[in-house]
């Protein structure tokens, strides 16, 4: 299928030569004509893929039950800023607020929300989502513009979509992945001649077969690295729910969803969404280099069983019939259930905190 932003990139190709992957990924998502970001509705049943708020309010509320936690653990500070860094429809923010409006009203009280959002299109619909609340909300182009002060950060899919770049092994080096011109004209995967740093390879990567990808993305160590100084200067924890996988390791995660299901990388741009896995043990490094301790990171099934959904989901459902009893279980199955291919799988969940703290459901921080 030919888009317009394929034709757009094909002839930054024939111009300036072939692209790189992360070039590519940032020109999918956030083009200022075509992009997908910039032109699409992902969310929802309508939208190319479905988020876990979108799934039940169970995911919101087990959010919020964490972030009144970390609060607790942290103090009882006063006031604070709640912070959510690519919020979507809004609808986790709200699942959030109704909770710690309930669980700890000095904490509803004192904080500020603060969405970081972009799109003009995202913040009306956010607006609407929120309007129980809107006193308290104000909106930023970018993390740096949340007011100073003592911060609870959310981070829902956000780092999945922060481009990547992608490196293959050919003999003794990883060269970086580029995007090109087949002989018909189509985009194709080729080889460029930059290579990768080996002191940012992880071990044993000259023992991987030739082909073998290593992903690498500096733009989201930057994002971990802003949010990690903000931090360290004034106090907080990060929370970052992400598609991906606890460990570095070697493969070609790069993936297009369109309408629910998967799409070539390469056959849609613009009208796909285009993703990768998050590597979580980067982030956690990268917050370890910023002088910010890591909590714990877990599935997102073990965290949000760890808070108590299937408990929340029975209180739900008490008195309920059949039916809405019947949805509560399989949300709960969605979000947290164990097995290849599920979010509770799939899913993985960091927290990072300044000063360092043990925060529930994470495991206790080894003593020294």
């Amino acid at each position: 299928m030919t888009t317009t932003l394929g034709d757009k990139i094909k002839a930054l190709i024939r111009m300036n030569g072939p692209l790189s992957v992360t070039d590519y990924f940032a020109l999918c998502l956030a083009d200022p004509e075509f992009g997908y970001y910039k032109t699409r509705e992902p969310f929802g049943t309508s939208g190319d893929f479905i988020t876990g708020p979108e799934i039940s309010q169970l995911f919101g509320e087990m959010v919020g039950v964490f972030i009144v936690h970390a609060w607790q653990r942290h103090g009882l500070p006063a006031p604070v800023r709640l912070a959510e860094v690519g919020p979507g429809r809004g609808t986790m923010m709200s699942d959030m607020l109704r909770v710690i409006a309930r669980l700890a009203p000095d904490l509803y009280r004192d904080a500020t929300v603060h969405l970081v959002e972009t799109s003009d299109r995202l913040r009306a619909v956010q607006h609407k989502s929120l309007e129980p609340h809107i006193e308290k909300i104000a909106w930023h182009d970018s993390f740096g513009d949340v007011p100073e002060g003592f911060v609870l950060v959310v981070a829902n899919e956000l780092f999945d979509a922060i481009p990547i770049r992608q490196f293959v092994k050919i003999g003794p080096h990883y060269r970086e992945r580029m995007v090109s011109l087949g002989l018909d004209d189509e985009l194709i995967f080729s080889t460029g001649v930059a290579t990768l740093d080996p002191a940012l390879l992880p071990p044993g990567a000259g023992n991987q077969p030739d082909g073998t990808i290593f992903e690498f993305s500096p733009a989201r160590r930057a994002v971990m690295t802003a949010m990690c100084e903000r931090l360290k200067t004034e106090g907080g924890t990060a929370l970052i729910i992400d598609y991906g996988h606890i460990s570095t390791g070697f493969g070609d995660t790069l993936q297009a969803l369109r309408a629910h299901d998967y799409d070539p990388p390469l056959a849609n741009p613009g009208i796909a969404d285009l993703t990768s896995h998050v590597d979580f043990e980067d982030l956690a490094r990268t917050a370890l280099a910023a002088g910010v301790e890591p909590s714990g990171c877990l599935r997102q099934g073990d965290f949000l069983q760890g808070l108590g959904i299937k408990e929340r989901a029975g209180i739900l459902g008490r008195g309920k019939d059949e039916a809405t009893q019947m949805e509560l279980a399989e949300a709960v199955n969605r979000l947290a259930g164990s097995g290849a291919g599920r979010m509770g799988e799939l899913f993985k969940v960091l927290a990072v905190s300044s000063p360092a703290l043990s925060l529930a459901p994470f495991r206790p921080l080894p003593q020294d």
